[in-house]
């Protein structure tokens, strides 16, 4: 992309992050690919500014993409600078990320190729991945009980049951279990995550979705099923090979999924959902340390996540 500007002056309010199968948007117009270096390091890809033509207003609107797995898919799950690539989305602008997963099926109606929009996470990770913007000198606490963006959900739900006369499968609702990685799960742990009441499985979206919502950012996970994980008696255990064989079967569906969510999130309808009003300024609520305790690394890093916030 090194023909590509290296500044996009306007704000960017939307973004995608692509996950296994998603590594970019085709059919969108690349205008500018972003080097952006944050307090907590350099995000897994350069940010990509594309312009998306909303196919209801013929107007241009820029979306920002990222490669959760680098450009290369050469960064594990635990490895996802996870902080970097939230706060360098924040930075530009963006206030709306929808981000794209392959998943696990942990229930038999969630069939390969099918699509969910989960309301709810259980975390299994192990605790090693960086999780939090506010430590060393800064705490907050911040509520997560709805884990994903309802405004942003319904959106979502409705393009993907627009499409489901071009063979796109929706499931609604659905508990996602977050599992660390990289190695897929033991069938007894496959079996214990479907007695939790777990729909799908994957290994991205935590610390992903919490620190969005510590960034005031409007965040849902669109799921795409590529296999029974290994609970399954009657199918064969997931490996890598059907993972990719089914993304690229459905990836004509997913782009076209995505695609959908973006024209409708570029109507005026949607415009406060977009811009997160409903969770801006919510954080201060949450800062338990007086600013006047603040280090100045501490005063830095929230200066730099949330200019003349604090001020």
């Amino acid at each position: 992309m090194a023909d590509l500007p290296s500044e996009y002056k306007d704000h960017v309010r939307i973004a995608v992050i692509g996950g296994t199968g998603l590594q970019d948007l085709p059919g969108f117009t690349k205008v500018a690919s972003l080097e952006i270096e944050t307090p907590w390091g350099k995000p897994s890809s350069p940010v990509t500014i594309l312009h998306h033509q909303c196919s209801v207003s013929g107007k241009d609107v820029p979306v920002a993409f990222l490669s959760r797995h680098g450009t290369h898919h050469q960064i594990a799950p635990h490895e996802v600078p996870n902080r970097a690539n939230i706060a360098a989305l924040r930075s530009i602008g963006v206030r709306t990320v929808i981000a794209f997963s392959a998943v696990g099926s942990l229930q038999e109606p969630i069939k390969p190729r099918d699509f969910v929009v989960p309301d709810q996470i259980i975390d299994r990770t192990k605790g090693i991945r960086p999780f939090t913007f506010f430590e060393s000198g800064v705490v907050a606490h911040v509520p997560f009980g709805d884990p994903f963006d309802e405004n942003v959900a319904k959106v979502v739900r409705a393009c993907g049951h627009s499409l489901e006369g071009d063979g796109v499968t929706l499931h609604d609702r659905g508990t996602l279990i977050c599992m660390e990685g990289p190695q897929f799960s033991t069938r007894a742990e496959s079996n214990m995550y479907r007695s939790f009441g777990g729909s799908v499985i994957n290994m991205s979206a935590l610390p992903e979705a919490k620190l969005a919502r510590e960034a005031e950012l409007a965040y849902q996970m669109i799921c795409m099923s590529t296999d029974y994980d290994c609970w399954h008696e009657a199918t064969a255990d997931v490996t890598v090979e059907m993972v990719m064989g089914n993304m690229k079967a459905n990836a004509v569906n997913a782009r076209r999924f995505v695609g959908a969510v973006l024209d409708a999130l570029a109507l005026d309808a949607h415009a406060d959902t977009v811009n997160a009003k409903h969770l801006a300024g919510g954080v201060k609520f949450g800062v338990s340390t007086p600013q006047s305790a603040w280090g100045e690394d501490a005063k830095k890093r929230m200066q730099w996540l949330f200019p003349g916030y604090f001020d």
